[in-house]
């Protein structure tokens, strides 16, 4: 049994691909899923969807047949070419599966380098698996070491601190471009945690902030956390709006542009517009002042935060590194534990046939039983005291794996499924076809 994750992200999709790939509602996402699970080898899985970023989570039973049948799958929900999302993927197996999954959820994979909300949507992406069954316990020990690990980078370094995510860095990008932001009207479309962030990152930039959705009663709530007021607007202000303020940033879960060129109008005035959202709240419109960026034309701003981040994130991949062979070390100690109880298990009942069948035959007497049970019992956890330790130590081992099965067979223990093709360290493979 194998864990394997294929990864897709800002690293090697643009933004047009990771719209088709988006999950945009919890039945969507909960029937893919069921379709991965649908195919014999593929056992768990966990699906993280986010603006910069589709991580399929799995543990498998064959590598090759598990990430070509997701690979197909998920060919068929996006109505991409099988070929292309092959070419595109990271597959991850095992040792390389883990460190991605550290990485991923200390924000080290980020394209804001350390940004905040990363490991809470994998936290959520874990909480829907588990509530639909998806996932059992050998995916709740990677996700469960992932949160550790997530938690100890925080500790050790500075990168969680500060300015760091998709909203934090549009709203930098817009105030590079304003300059000064005093009395200035920014426009937030959208009611959700990114529109939250955003809201946030402009009070503290010096913005006026406008604040309108579909869902208005969500808007207004919205606007009663913040201590500076926010103005809402109803949404069928929108096109309005649009023509009055200077910058606008939108972070919809719309499944298509809500802003187009039927509701955009010319102005006499240059015009900001960051969409962070995906699929993308904005479409294609070209016309004379008005700027639109997307999360992937914030890179300016990610380099620079790369640059002052670079030795924290050299701490925080040392951490990675060290955890995930702690988390593989962890689990053969898992597996080595099981087979000692075993042992002495079966040593229990060996002890406790041929006691009942020394005193039916006659060679002791019953009110002896007793007494002979933990002379037996004491012979036997001495016995088995030194192989005991020395299997612990073996987990250690590169050879464990071989050591486990060996005894497995002598002994007649049942093999653990996950046994098998467990501790295949290919990192990232790329021979599907």
């Amino acid at each position: 049994m194998s864990y394997l994750i294929i990864s897709f992200s800002h690293k090697n999709t643009d933004i047009e691909m990771r719209e088709k790939l988006a999950f945009g509602s919890d039945e969507v996402k909960d029937r893919f899923l069921r379709a991965i699970l649908s195919n014999e080898v593929t056992k768990e899985a966990v699906l993280l969807s986010t603006c910069n970023r589709v991580e399929i989570i799995t543990r498998s039973l064959n590598i090759k047949l598990s990430a070509k049948h997701i690979i197909e799958t998920l060919a068929s929900y996006s109505s991409l070419d099988y070929d292309v999302l092959y070419e595109r993927a990271d597959i991850y197996d095992n040792d390389g599966a883990v460190h991605h999954l550290f990485s991923v959820a200390s924000a080290l994979d980020s394209l804001v380098l350390g940004e905040t909300q990363i490991v809470g949507q994998l936290k959520d992406a874990f909480r829907f698996a588990q509530a639909r069954e998806h996932c059992g316990t050998k995916i709740t020990r990677i996700m469960t070491y992932a949160f550790k690990c997530a938690a100890n980078v925080r500790t050790a370094t500075s990168l969680g601190t500060g300015s760091v995510s998709v909203a934090s860095t549009a709203v930098a990008k817009a105030k590079s471009i304003i300059k000064d932001t005093k009395g200035v009207k920014a426009l937030v479309i959208g009611a959700g945690e990114m529109s939250e962030l955003t809201i946030k990152h402009l009070i503290s930039s010096g913005f006026d902030v406008i604040l309108t959705s579909r869902d208005i009663s969500k808007a207004r709530n919205l606007a009663k956390t913040f201590d500076v007021q926010i103005d809402v607007q109803p949404y069928e202000n929108l096109s309005n709006l649009l023509s009055e303020v200077p910058v606008m940033i939108t972070a919809t879960s719309a499944p298509y542009p809500i802003i187009t060129e039927e509701n955009t109008s010319y102005t006499l005035f240059s015009r900001y517009w960051f969409d962070i959202a995906v699929p993308r709240d904005i479409d294609d419109i070209s016309m004379a002042g008005l700027n639109i960026y997307s999360v992937d034309d914030l890179q300016d701003i990610v380099n620079e935060n790369m640059s002052l981040r670079a030795e924290q994130a050299k701490t925080a991949y040392s951490i990675v590194s060290k955890m995930s062979a702690e988390f593989f070390d962890w689990l053969k100690t898992l597996d080595i534990e099981p087979i000692v109880k075993d042992l002495y298990t079966k040593g229990d009942d060996v002890i406790d046939k041929k006691v009942k069948n020394a005193i039916k035959k006659g060679f002791i007497r019953s009110e002896d039983e007793e007494n002979i049970r933990k002379l037996c019992q004491t012979v036997l956890k001495e016995y088995l005291h030194k192989p005991s330790k020395q299997l612990k130590d073996i987990s250690k081992n590169m050879e464990c794996d071989i050591v486990i099965g060996t005894i497995q067979n002598m002994f007649g223990n049942k093999e653990d499924e996950d046994f098998s093709d467990k501790y295949k360290c290919e990192h990232l493979i790329k021979n599907l076809k």
